[in-house]
């Protein structure tokens, strides 16, 4: 559910980062939707572009907030 205390939470990850499974697995034990787009698809890279500029997996977005590598 998206609320003030909970934004809406978009991961972006490649299929071989390691730190994207990771932060993916925590997310999913600690019962935090998200949604999960990936980067080896041109669309989803060009929309990440879009939010920053920094070559790094997994990227969070939680509402407003940019998060880079992995955070649990």
């Amino acid at each position: 559910m998206v609320s003030a205390s909970h934004p809406q939470v978009i991961i972006y990850t490649t299929p071989t980062c390691p730190d994207c499974r990771t932060l993916t697995a925590w997310l999913e034990r600690e019962g935090i939707a998200f949604e999960e787009r990936d980067l080896s698809d041109p669309t989803i890279m060009a929309q990440a572009k879009a939010h920053n500029s920094v070559p790094v997996t997994p990227i969070g977005l939680a509402g407003e907030r940019v998060f880079y590598g992995s955070f649990p």
